[in-house]
């Protein structure tokens, strides 16, 4: 069973708990192997890409239980090892066990890491900063070997904002020798969860949460336990939702100061949206186009991970709009698969229109990546009979169980 079924029209009513975010999880459970301890990750979502940093981890040694509350990861029994290649190929979060692998064992020897087809992302920028650090790297045609006697501190100016880059330096930096400056720095609410789970271990990082990082490297870490922020891309997702169906839903625990470049966006569609200490109040269908073009960018911009999500909004609607993608070149795979459903939408290098009028109709679509798969399915909910999202282990890599959840609000939704 790798398929959804949605039946639409349904308007959405109802409540659904935020899971703990994905894009946090992963680099904070890599940062477990720089502790020599037991540490505890609380509120980690049970997705396809933790289960497969588990796995990882387990490889290199860690003895892991999972808990209702979350994850227990005790590395005392690090080693070096093979990382399993089902695990790196499907994941591209793999890389990032890289700089925590170097400053724990000296040694990382890994396949190149895969994931979601949604773009290039060249893992150079990654070797090349950790050279600077004092890693000797030989590549291959299938992986590379990288080995560091000891890790120095080093000036890092990257050509570019890198989520992954940034998370990786400051893995390798929080236990090197002397000072490590990262800049630009991504500035992303799950780069500032890691400073802060680092910084409760023992590590020292200052400029959190701006674009310039700076790493003073400690002897040692100690353990901790941890709660995960919820998922801001989930959030948003199911926001889109109730803006794409209508009805009035309230998303528990969702981020909302993570999310105001995504609640400016709905709120100048046309929805209601609600603000609460305890999470975000939607209410109402999308009725007004954008005045101005959706351009996706670094935090806090609008995030790329919600483009498609955004695009199925403006499909459904009718109203249409245009779409700049500045992040990821293949982020409009989803366009195909919209059109089967009778979208009109006309992509042209990095921008894509979606014209007026549109009216969808289910049929069997095709997930392709992660939140294309998710938007696919979100299109669903909104156009005329029985759908099928086929390729739902995409979608299981980020949502907990979209189903449960969409079903909570109120949607006719199963596995098929």
């Amino acid at each position: 069973m790798d398929a959804i079924r949605i039946y639409g029209g349904k308007v959405l009513s109802g409540q659904t708990k935020i899971q703990g975010s994905k894009n946090a999880s992963l680099p904070i459970l890599a940062a477990t192997l720089l502790i020599d301890g037991c540490c505890e990750i609380e509120n980690c979502p049970d997705i396809s890409d933790v289960y497969h940093m588990l796995r990882l981890l387990e490889s290199l040694g860690c003895r892991v239980t999972r808990r209702e509350s979350g994850v227990l990861v005790d590395t005392r029994g690090v080693k070096e090892g093979d990382m399993p290649s089902d695990s790196v190929g499907v994941m591209r979060s793999s890389i990032m066990l890289l700089g925590a692998l170097l400053a724990r064992t000296g040694l990382v020897a890994m396949e190149y890491p895969g994931g979601c087809v949604i773009g290039k992302r060249p893992i150079d920028q990654h070797l090349r900063a950790l050279r600077r650090m004092g890693v000797e790297i030989t590549e291959g045609q299938e992986g590379f070997c990288a080995r560091a006697t000891r890790l120095r501190g080093a000036v890092h100016e990257l050509p570019f904002v890198s989520v992954g880059v940034t998370e990786n330096l400051i893995l390798a930096a929080v236990l090197a020798e002397g000072e490590t400056v990262i800049h630009p720095a991504a500035r992303e609410p799950e780069i500032q969860a890691l400073c802060e789970f680092l910084i409760r271990a023992g590590g020292k990082i200052s400029g959190v949460g701006t674009d310039c990082l700076v790493v003073k490297g400690v002897k040692k870490l100690y353990p901790v336990r941890f709660y995960v922020p919820a998922d801001r891309i989930v959030a948003g997702t199911y926001l889109s939702a109730c803006l794409c169906a209508g009805g009035r839903v309230f998303l528990a625990d969702a981020p909302c100061g993570q999310m105001q470049s995504v609640i400016d966006c709905a709120k100048r569609m046309g929805g209601r949206l609600r603000e609460m200490p305890e999470g975000l109040l939607v209410e109402g269908k999308a009725c007004r186009s954008l005045e101005s073009r959706l351009v996706t960018a670094v935090y806090p911009g609008f995030p790329t991970d919600l483009q498609s999500l955004f695009m199925v909004v403006m499909a459904v609607s009718g109203l249409g709009g245009e779409i700049e993608e500045t992040v990821f070149e293949n982020r409009f795979r989803i366009v195909p698969e919209l059109i089967k459903l009778g979208a009109d939408i006309r992509v042209r290098g990095n921008r894509a229109r979606i014209c007026m009028g549109s009216r969808l109709c289910n049929t069997i679509v095709e997930a392709k990546e992660l939140r294309g798969g998710a938007a696919l399915v979100v299109a669903a909910l909104s156009a005329e009979g029985t759908g099928i999202v086929t390729n739902r282990h995409y979608i299981d890599r980020g949502y907990e169980d979209i189903t449960r959840s969409l079903r909570e609000l109120g949607a006719d939704i199963e596995l098929a």
